[in-house]
């Protein structure tokens, strides 16, 4: 609360409340694929084209691997032209990428070929984390950055809207629909932030362009590596698992999603139900990542990432090993997504600390390592599916990554405490 009365007569509130907005509406329509998965597969089903699981798991990752990617560009684009102009352009990409999905779906004439085209667009949704904080943040002075970026990076609660509601929106109008209502959102959005955003004078914030030579600099210190890792785990779990979240449930616990739901909602729609259970799941891991932060403030990021990944190894490998009723598997989902989001604040903890004089260079590095993690997830779970009939070996693997993770604290722990923990100013 200090914090938030703090920014009364400081920055620029506007700018401020215009990153929020935008960073909530991309996140939204970045992973709109992932509750729509059986939607869609069902309208290409009857066009002639069934998909594999293969397939089914490289469109949900497509846009998280393009939104990985495309971080590194935008945080280039800020650079270049301002933060303002790369982020117009960028929402102008996803826009027509959400028309040309609901038009061609409107029209029946939707392809798989052109949904692969379309999740590439809505990456540039995923990649407005390199845009809406750096703006946000360029207005206000470094005493001031932790709660702004906390108010502008509060937006990946987008995708929990995705899970509540389009599903339902889906089930009235057709999947199409829920393209259009996000075209239409996003432009309402584009509008507000064309006239109310605005990038930050010269005497109030100079640029520093970075160049790849940085980025080349930086990729050579073994401590990138480490936390490329770390959040490839935890972002990357956590968004992976919510990408695929739809899918894994309705190819798992369709009947008792659908017994509950004609029990408590009156509603004969599994898909709608499932797209409940997983905004649960996936709101617990949106909301807590500030708390992991302040865990990891207490204690120091590298014992909190100790229980937050032991927790996740644990509960994956419980999920993988037994068949849980169904409660108690949402439950053990809604842990795991917990979790991660956790350790997501406990990783930016400790990054500032360490590369306090490259934290933008590294946010894009490291963002991008999340997304891949995401990527690589989706598809792990997609081959175990298609492999194997089930998710077990997927489930497997990923908590083996954790494991590895968890080894790979016990190796730089001593050195970091020894080194640069003792200048840092915070518990590592």
């Amino acid at each position: 609360m200090a914090g938030l009365k703090e920014l009364k007569g400081k920055g620029h509130t506007p700018t401020l409340f215009m990153a929020f907005l935008y960073f909530d509406m991309s996140f939204m329509v970045w992973t709109m694929l992932g509750p729509l998965s059986t939607e869609i597969g069902e309208a290409l089903a009857l066009g002639g084209h069934i998909m594999s699981a293969g397939e089914k798991a490289t469109l949900l990752s497509l846009p998280i691997l393009s939104g990985a990617i495309l971080r590194i560009l935008l945080g280039f684009g800020v650079d270049k032209i301002g933060a303002k102009m790369t982020a117009l352009i960028s929402q102008m990409v996803v826009i027509l990428s959400l028309l040309t999905a609901f038009y061609m779906g409107a029209n029946d004439s939707i392809t798989y070929d052109v949904l692969l085209i379309v999740a590439l667009g809505l990456g540039f949704a995923g990649a407005s984390f390199a845009v809406a904080l750096p703006q946000a943040g360029q207005w206000y002075p470094p005493k001031l950055q932790g709660v702004v970026l906390g108010i502008a990076g509060a937006g990946n609660i987008g995708v929990v809207i995705d899970f509540l509601f389009a599903p339902k929106i889906a089930e009235l109008w057709g999947w199409h629909a829920v393209f259009g209502v996000g075209a239409a959102m996003a432009i309402l959005v584009f509008i507000a932030y064309l006239f109310l955003a605005k990038d930050a004078p010269s005497d109030i914030y100079t640029a520093r362009p970075k160049k790849l030579k940085d980025y080349v600099k930086l990729l050579g210190d073994k401590d990138t590596w480490w936390f490329s890792l770390f959040y490839a785990i935890s972002f990357g779990g956590f968004v992976g698992f919510a990408g695929y979240m739809k899918v894994y449930l309705m190819n798992t616990y369709q009947a008792d999603m659908s017994a509950f739901g004609i029990e408590v909602f009156d509603e004969t729609n599994v898909k709608v139900i499932a797209g409940y259970f997983g905004a649960l799941c996936i709101f617990a891991g949106a909301v807590l990542r500030p708390v992991g932060g302040n865990i990891a403030d207490k204690i120091g990021g590298i014992k909190s990432l100790y229980f937050f990944y032991a927790m996740v190894a644990l509960l994956v490998t419980l999920t993988a090993t037994v068949t849980l009723p169904f409660f108690v598997a949402i439950f053990v989902l809604f842990l795991i997504m917990a979790n991660l989001g956790m350790a997501n604040g406990a990783v930016f903890q400790l990054v500032p600390q360490r590369f306090a004089k490259d934290i933008g260079i590294m946010t894009g590095i490291v963002g991008c390592a999340g997304g891949l993690g995401g990527t690589a997830l989706i598809k792990t779970l997609g081959w175990s599916k298609g492999q194997f009939g089930g998710y077990t070996e997927g489930f497997l693997i990923f908590a083996a990554v954790v494991v590895v993770a968890l080894i790979g604290l016990s190796l730089v722990k001593t050195r970091w405490r020894t080194t640069w923990g003792v200048q840092s100013g915070g518990r590592i």
